[in-house]
């Protein structure tokens, strides 16, 4: 294996090599430049590839080039003192590379200005001074490949001699406009910039906004006309038509100056030709990749990941949501950031917490763009709906998605800071809205044949999961897409006596009608042997003689977990699956180690071994079958460690968002059943006592004494005569008409005061419809239902257990524990 990973390092860098060779010497310094930094990107995975060199006789290191994000994303500077403490000064110095990690960044003096969130930085000096730094998104960082990619990039690097400006920016003309009476003062070089001859400028700024493209002008205008400005600095690109008749891109920069005695408002600045600056890649290149990567997404998650991509990066949006229109309700694909914090309260508060739900008729803005299809954009402090005004504070683009004479959905896309609209964003957005709406009707085609296996699949599972006393549980199952198969994979959580949880999942062998009627078969007999009492091997080893004696030919493993939620303590039986997966408080993970018996029907007679796991308020548990973690090209070892490690970054508060990110990369050749357990803890421990009633004249005498002491020392008088009197009705029933042991279990909990009385029968005890006045027996029972709130059996071990539920008026003080 290590000389296999040797290879393909050296092949990657070969390739690095190669493409270095394929640069042209007589390229121009800036554009080489450029294009070494964009390989950077491709052969590195690294989101952002920046040059800093030092100025000449200067003390500072500056910004020469980058390429990728926004540099802003990292906070990163444009220029760093040569003496400073900073990382970049320090592998300037030293000439030694620097590779540092999320952790190493939090510790640098800058850690305050970047955001929050893993990010790796690689900082390599260059030969001629200065450095070379990539930024990784990925969670491991910069790896030895990537490590020996990024060197060899370092040795190539050869900054622009210093005539070149180092900021990005080419060297500009100047101009001062008077903005009372329109008078322009320009040089040589911005008339050659416009294409005007010298001669025949009047000195008029209506002659230069003359040559500007039409959908620019209102945003030139903008910024020439008083009334529409504040006093300070303004920038905006913006283009021309050449006498030739191709648009040029400018970049404008200005400074308003204010009115002072006898001098009118000035706006001062420069122009320069921004055709060179603004991005390689052009929005019809945009376009084009967007309509490839649409035409082979296959799901509505992957459609609306591609429109993500398409717009994130060249509209620098702080957020995106793209959503599905279903009858008259919008369903969330993706939201982009996925934490509930970026998003309006109103989304996580009256809608579904983790993606939101929401009918249209709720926002009337987007109701009315998706009925009137067409593309709304809303500037900074306009006046919108909070649930939408807080998607783009500084600007907000509603975008419907049509298809096909009907609106498929639709697409949000919002600014923190405010944001100008150019008309090439413009053009951008209704290109990207219209193959959207087309790609989602086809995906979403392609994911209703899945939904409907999907349908039958969780018919199979349970619709929703309980409430549990002291711990939260979030499932997923996600259903194959190779082909249209039914598959075995299931999970259950089942509430037992005693504040007991069992938790359950397992996976029948093979993708068939067949696997998916036994899969039902089986999470129907593990329910049942669970709710007679039994512990977990004997649950287990029940339901693998079931599947024995009905001699099917398929079999299938199984992970059974039993959780005393007031103990904390949990014992687990594996019958051929995967252990459980336990993320403790502190963030490490442990991959359980047990002894496992073979899956269910494949021996008559097989042992289970218990094993204890013990869970602190803050563990998570995380059951799983195979699909998740095996595939044909990753190990069981290897997907549970990269699980574990996922795990361990997760934040366990918000348990849904970890589901959907733990399954972001399933493998989707197989079915995936996924279960999640935080257990918290429980906040009131219930108090319990148990009586063992012996056969003797005075046995309910007993029970009743006991029942009062107890009772007492409780602290409950009030309620004494009813529960005596259920006490004394549920033990002669249980001593009459049963033999063996009887037990009496008191159990106080918050307001509700359990009376239950176990024996040995299995026979549950039956109402009379009707007693005459001169029968001796049978009410009992009615007297039980007349005085108590509710009452029932359990199966307990061959016998049963009879309980009624009385609900105090006064909590007692000392039940809280």
């Amino acid at each position: 294996m290590g000389s296999e990973g040797t290879a393909g390092r050296r092949m990657r860098t070969l390739r690095a090599e190669l493409a270095l060779k394929t640069l042209a010497a007589d390229l121009d310094p800036r554009e080489r430049l450029r294009r070494v930094l964009e390989q950077v990107l491709v052969f590195t995975g690294a989101t952002l590839a920046v040059v800093y060199s030092p100025e000449e006789g200067g003390d500072q290191l500056t910004l020469t080039e980058s390429a990728g994000v926004p540099r802003a994303l990292y906070g990163l500077r444009d220029v760093y003192s040569v003496s400073g403490t900073g990382p970049a000064a320090e592998v300037h110095r030293s000439g030694q590379a620097r590779w540092l990690t999320p952790e190493d960044i939090g510790r640098c003096a800058d850690a305050r200005r970047m955001p929050a969130g893993d990010f790796s930085l690689a900082l390599l000096p260059l030969r001629g001074g200065g450095c070379l730094a990539a930024v990784s998104d990925g969670p491991d960082g910069f790896g030895p490949d990537d490590r020996a990619c990024l060197e060899l990039f370092a040795e190539s690097v050869t900054c622009p001699p210093p005539g070149v400006a180092d900021t990005g920016e080419l060297p500009g003309s100047s101009f001062t406009l008077d903005m009372d009476s329109g008078r322009v003062q320009v040089d040589d070089e911005m008339l050659g910039l416009f294409g005007i001859d010298t001669g025949e400028f009047d000195g008029r700024v209506e002659t230069l906004l003359a040559r500007t493209v039409p959908e620019d002008l209102p945003s030139v205008m903008s910024v020439v006309e008083a009334d529409h400005m504040s006093i300070g600095d303004r920038e905006l690109e913006f283009r021309i038509l050449q006498p030739s008749g191709e648009p040029r891109w400018l970049r404008l920069r200005g400074h308003l100056q204010p009115a002072g005695e006898g001098h009118p408002v000035r706006l001062v600045g420069t122009v320069t030709d921004a055709s060179q600056l603004r991005p390689g890649v052009s929005d019809v290149t945009r376009i084009q990749r967007l309509a490839a990567a649409l035409a082979t997404a296959g799901t509505v998650r992957d459609v609306s990941r591609a429109v993500v991509a398409a717009l994130r990066g060249p509209l620098r949006a702080d957020r995106i949501a793209l959503a599905e229109l279903e009858s008259d309700r919008l369903v969330v694909t993706v939201l982009d950031p996925p934490e509930p914090e970026a998003w309006p309260e109103l989304w996580r508060t009256e809608w579904r917490s983790e993606w939101p739900d929401a009918p249209v008729r709720a926002m009337p803005t987007l109701a009315t763009a998706l009925r009137e299809g067409r593309a709304t954009i809303w500037p900074a402090g306009a006046s919108l709906e909070p649930a939408l005004a807080e998607v783009g504070p500084g600007g907000l683009a509603v975008l419907p998605l049509p298809a096909g004479g009907r609106m498929a959905g639709a697409c949000l896309v919002g600014w923190d800071s405010p944001h100008d609209f150019g008309p090439d964003e413009r053009a951008l957005l209704t290109a990207v809205a219209g193959l959207a709406g087309q790609a989602l009707m086809r995906a979403h085609a392609f994911d209703a044949e899945h939904e409907l296996i999907g349908m039958l699949q969780r018919a199979l599972l349970p619709r929703r999961l309980p409430a549990l006393p002291g711990a939260v549980a979030v499932a997923r199952y996600l259903p194959t897409t190779a082909g249209l198969e039914l598959g075995g994979d299931w999970y259950d959580v089942i509430p037992l006596p005693d504040n007991h949880v069992a938790l359950v999942i397992g996976d029948v062998q093979g993708h068939s009608a067949g696997a998916a009627t036994l899969m039902g078969q089986m999470r129907t007999a593990l329910r049942a042997y669970a709710a007679e009492g039994h512990p977990p091997d004997v649950v287990v080893s029940h339901a693998n003689r079931l599947l024995v004696d009905m001699e099917s030919d398929l079999f299938a493993t199984c992970c059974y977990v039993d959780v005393d939620m007031e103990q904390g303590t949990a014992w687990f039986v594996r019958a051929g699956h995967l252990p459980p997966l336990l993320r403790h408080p502190d963030g490490s993970t442990e991959i359980t180690e047990s002894e496992g018996g073979p899956p269910l029907g494949v021996v008559t007679q097989a042992d289970y071994p218990m094993s204890p796991l013990r869970l602190q308020p803050g563990t998570v548990v995380a059951l799983t079958t195979d699909g998740l973690v095996e595939s044909a090209d990753v190990d069981i070892e290897d997907g549970l460690a990269r699980i574990a490690g996922e795990l361990s970054a997760a934040d366990p508060a918000h348990l849904g968002l970890v589901a959907d990110a733990l399954l972001a990369e399933a493998n989707r050749s197989d079915d995936v059943a996924l279960l999640l357990v935080r257990y918290d803890g429980m906040a009131m421990l219930p108090l319990r006592e148990s009586w063992t009633v012996w056969r003797v004249p005075e046995a309910v005498r007993h029970a009743r004494r006991f029942t009062r002491r107890t009772l007492r020392s409780w602290g409950v008088p009030e309620e004494t005569d009813t529960v005596l009197l259920v006490v004394s009705e549920l033990v002669t029933n249980a001593l009459v008409h049963t033999d063996g042991q009887v037990r009496l279990d008191l159990t106080l909990s918050n307001h509700r005061l359990r009376v239950a009385v176990a024996d040995s029968s299995p026979r549950t005890p039956v109402k009379p419809t009707s007693i005459g006045w001169e029968a001796t027996g049978g009410r009992g029972i009615l007297l039980v239902e007349a005085m108590s709130d509710t009452w029932g059996t359990l199966p307990v071990s061959g016998g049963k257990q009879v309980w009624a539920d009385i609900v105090l008026e006064h909590s007692p003080a000392d039940a809280q524990t």
